[in-house]
């Protein structure tokens, strides 16, 4: 039997891309292990899915001054050492990283058993983890085809991201009928990020009653950041998180604000959303999500809106241009190469692996 082992953490984009990929891998005739950190969010979400999980040593390493960039590189080096002492152990044909800084150690842990490493960036310019991974890498997947300069000639390869397949198998009547919602009006569908963007949850807050008069609103608002006071609101649901039901509400929208991460927004071309990007600015990320919004309106397949021009009249504006116009976005998105991620990277897998 082959063996592969996945490895990414850190946050839910680095892990969700992986469990896209089981069903087919499972179809292929793997045995999957999994690598992440020792109780990282990753853990819970690897073993719902009965995978095997082993955990590893995981420090983060910053561009920024912070006391524990002193301990966290000792952190590091025992990871790897772990890595290294797992993957002796598991023997497996090949490992798929999926980024942040727990996969640092397990890639170049393989490197040294010889072991063919698969990276996939999601992002346009390769993050600090993915960029001290690539001299050990065999192949990268990437998301935009802008990426590609950035990276070495021969290893890159287009494959955009995986997309779990229950995503595509929402139903319209049941999302409206889980919001308490009807037939009559459009839906907006406000998604924040899973810790929520407090300017995003505030902005839509703030511009409900306006937005009532012509909508229904789905608030995704993040851990922590459900207000009490609009519980009875008619027309507005709001949710710290949504898991079973999120097929549902995705068929349920006519259009999407979201954040800019590259994993949302390849889910949003997937499903073929009308959406309004709304990217974190570049003083609160590196900005990468700057860069995958400008990329997606270049594309015809997002409005952009960036966060320090964001006003409610800008924003009913935007709404507005993306309603008038939502076919014209549908027919951009159904121009996208990027429609078979998991068999284009599964078929990378396997022709690595021979």
């Amino acid at each position: 039997m082959k063996r592969i082992v996945l490895t990414g953490g850190g946050t839910a984009g680095h892990v969700t891309p992986c469990i896209a990929l089981l069903p087919q891998l499972k179809q292929e005739g793997y045995d999957i292990q999994y690598i992440g950190s020792y109780q990282g969010m990753e853990r819970k979400l690897i073993e719902e899915y009965n995978i095997p999980y082993h955990g590893i040593s995981s420090g983060k390493l910053r561009r920024y001054f912070d006391p524990k960039n002193f301990s966290d590189p000792f952190k590091v080096i025992k990871g790897y050492m772990e890595a290294r002492k797992l993957l002796k152990e598991l023997k497996p044909d090949i490992v798929f990283s999926k980024g942040g800084f727990v996969t640092v150690p397990v890639v170049m842990a393989a490197k040294s058993h010889k072991i063919p490493v698969i990276i996939h960036e999601s992002d346009m310019t390769p993050g600090l983890a993915n960029k001290l991974a690539l001299p050990s890498a065999t192949k990268i997947c990437v998301n935009f085809p802008e990426t590609l300069k950035y990276l070495p000639e021969g290893k890159a390869v287009l494959t955009g991201t995986p997309i779990r397949k229950e995503l595509f198998c929402g139903n319209n009547l049941r999302g409206l009928d889980f919001c308490g919602f009807t037939v009559n009006k459009p839906v907006l569908l406000i998604i924040g990020g899973s810790t929520g963007s407090r300017v995003i949850n505030e902005m839509i807050r703030g511009m409900l009653p306006t937005l009532l008069r012509d909508y229904q609103v789905i608030h995704l608002c993040g851990k922590g950041n459900l207000d009490g006071r609009l519980s009875d609101t008619a027309g507005y649901v709001q949710f710290e998180y949504i898991r079973a039901e999120l097929s549902d509400l995705f068929a349920a929208a006519d259009l999407v604000i979201s954040r800019a991460g590259a994993n949302a927004i390849c889910e949003l071309l997937a499903l073929r959303k009308p959406n309004i990007l709304i990217p974190l600015t570049a003083q609160a990320s590196r900005g990468d999500q700057i860069l995958n919004a400008e990329s997606f309106e270049r594309q015809g397949y997002s409005y952009l809106l960036k966060e320090e021009e964001l006003s409610v009249t800008k924003l009913l504006e935007a709404i507005k241009q993306v309603m008038e116009k939502k076919q014209d976005y549908v027919e951009a998105m159904n121009t996208s190469v990027l429609n078979n991620s998991i068999g284009t990277i599964v078929k990378l897998i396997n022709e690595t692996v021979k």
